[in-house]
């Protein structure tokens, strides 16, 4: 049986840099990848990626905007143990087109939920004000993503040291290594 991984791209289009995952997703979509492996636009849908999460999956990847406190366009790799996020009561009544990532596992963990390995490629938004279209750093990021995630599928995933040596060396957007959620 082949292992499942799921890359998901989430966020609200009609906020500017918040369509940062769900173009992620777009892109990756027309690329090729290894076996197993499902890559979805799930948008503002964050119920339905909780769903979708339930069926199980040895590697999640999720892609948002979050502002973290980089310069806008920092694309940082973040790996999050579901222990920081444990079920409550609460998560069954959030609106379901607003589901931050923190109210997805929560949720997910209420549900009984699980995945193996979770990973969050993240950018830093320049501007989440009500409109269509990526600010200019958060666009430039776009490839960087695609290449995290796709050093992810891979098995590729490069440690803060090595990141912050290619952030020097790239310009522009660059992805940092694997920070643990919350440090």
């Amino acid at each position: 049986m082949t292992a499942r991984t799921l890359v998901a791209g989430t966020g609200n289009v009609f906020l500017r840099d918040d369509a940062f995952g769900v173009e992620v997703a777009r892109l990756l979509g027309d690329r090729p990848r290894p076996e197993g492996v499902e890559i979805a636009d799930f948008g503002i849908r964050g119920v339905h990626l909780v769903y979708e999460l339930l069926d199980g999956c040895d590697l999640f990847v999720l892609v948002d905007a979050a502002p973290l406190g980089h310069e806008p366009g920092t694309v940082t790799v973040l790996e999050v143990d579901p222990a920081d996020h444990p079920a409550t009561g609460e998560a069954a009544l959030v609106d379901a087109h607003s589901l931050s990532p923190d109210a997805i596992f929560s949720m997910l963990a209420s549900l009984g939920g699980r995945p193996g390995r979770i990973l969050v490629v993240a950018c830093e938004p320049a501007d989440v004000s009500p409109g269509m279209g990526l600010s200019d750093p958060v666009r430039a990021a776009l490839p960087h993503a695609v290449r995290a995630v796709e050093d992810i599928l891979a098995g590729k995933t490069s440690t803060e040291r090595e990141a912050r040596d290619a952030d020097k060396a790239d310009s522009g957007g660059g992805h940092r290594g694997s920070a643990r959620h919350g440090d």
